[in-house]
């Protein structure tokens, strides 16, 4: 959701990749669509990003942030500790909130740091 988020808002290009990547949770998929933003693509692994080039590096989840590869160039890396909405019962109103907070915490960095941010 950080990933699609960010593209929406910059039009930059924009990579996702998790430690355990899951499919896609109609959650995320209901969330996202909020903020006209359609979920379609496929989750991939860590390890298939370990060799490309970032400006910034955001990690959502404290176990991402321990196995984070170390990528070429030396990026600036961000940690958000948020939340996994899908560990929630009634997941909706989770991916709800935690697109929220994505949705905010990508709108205070595009206010520090507009023109990195738009080369992301």
């Amino acid at each position: 959701m950080a990933a699609a988020l960010l593209r929406h808002r910059t039009g930059a290009e924009v990579a996702s990749a998790g430690s355990q990547p899951k499919p896609l949770r109609p959650g995320a998929v209901r969330a996202m669509a909020e903020y006209g933003i359609t979920l379609t693509h496929e989750p991939m692994h860590l390890d298939s990003l370990r060799q490309r080039r970032f400006h910034w590096v955001i990690s959502l989840c404290d176990r991402v942030r321990e196995v984070c590869p170390e990528f070429p160039g030396r990026p600036r890396m961000i940690h958000w500790s948020i939340p996994d909405p899908a560990r929630e019962a009634d997941s909706y109103p989770a991916f709800r909130r935690v697109a929220a907070e994505l949705d905010t915490r990508i709108g205070f960095l595009m206010a520090t740091t507009p023109e990195e941010v738009s080369q992301t």
